[in-house]
C-alpha cells in the first residue's frame, strides 16, 4: 500500500514549519523534518531527509513546500529528486504539482537552477547591505539605518545580566530564563 509523506525544512531554530504545513496540508502517513538546518547543508547530511530517503518506496508520494527545501544547490536537488524518482516515488511540490518521469527531472533541473541563482542574489544583496552599513558606521558612528552597532542587536544588557546573576547567586539556566536569552549568551556575558 502506497504512503503519503511530507518533508519540511527551516533554516533556523527560530522558524517553524507551520507555514509550509498550512500550504501543503497535514494528513500524511509520516512527516520528516529538518529544523534549524541551513540550505547549505547537503541533502545526504540532513537527518530528516535521510530518514525519508530510507523509508520512501515505489508508489509513495512525497509532498514538499518548495524545490529549494530538497537540497543545497541545483546538483544536490537534482540528485535527491533523481534518487526518489528512480525508486518509483512521486514528488508533489507546492505550486508546481506532481513530478515524475523524465519531464519531471527536466522541470526540477530548471527550477533548481533558478533557486540557486536566487540564493546567489540574496548573498550579493546581503554583502552589499553590510558594506553600506559598515561605511556609514565608520563615517558617522551609526549604520545607514541609524543603529549604534554593526551586527545583531544585543540580546540583553551584558552588565545587567552579569550583575543580576552575581547578586542572586543564580545558575546559568536561571539567568537565561530571567532575561529570556540563551544559556550560551549568559555564559558569554559572564565570561567577559
Amino acid at each position: 500500500m502506497s504512503k503519503h509523506f511530507a518533508y519540511f525544512r527551516v533554516s533556523t531554530n527560530s522558524q517553524t514549519i507551520e507555514a509550509q504545513r498550512q500550504a501543503i496540508g497535514s494528513n500524511f502517513d509520516a512527516e520528516f523534518i529538518d529544523s534549524g538546518i541551513s540550505g547549505s547543508v547537503m541533502a545526504k547530511d540532513r537527518k530528516g531527509l535521510s530518514e525519508l530517503m530510507l523509508v520512501a518506496r515505489a508508489g509513495d508520494l512525497v509532498s514538499c513546500y518548495a524545490i529549494d527545501r530538497l537540497g543545497r544547490d541545483s546538483i544536490d536537488v537534482q540528485l535527491t529528486v533523481k534518487q526518489l524518482l528512480e525508486k518509483g516515488v512521486e514528488l508533489d511540490i507546492h505550486g508546481i504539482g506532481r513530478i515524475h518521469g523524465d519531464i519531471g527531472k527536466m522541470i526540477v533541473a530548471l527550477l533548481a537552477q533558478v533557486a540557486e541563482m536566487e540564493r546567489s542574489k540574496i548573498r550579493e544583496r546581503t554583502a552589499a547591505g553590510r558594506a553600506v552599513a559598515k561605511a556609514s558606521f565608520e563615517a558617522t558612528g551609526k549604520t545607514h539605518k541609524g543603529k549604534i552597532r554593526l551586527g545583531r542587536p544585543e540580546a540583553a544588557n551584558q552588565v545587567q545580566v552579569k550583575a543580576w546573576r552575581e547578586l542572586n547567586s543564580a545558575s546559568i539556566s536561571q539567568t537565561a530564563r530571567q532575561f529570556k536569552i540563551s544559556e550560551a549568551t549568559v555564559k558569554n556575558y559572564c565570561r567577559a
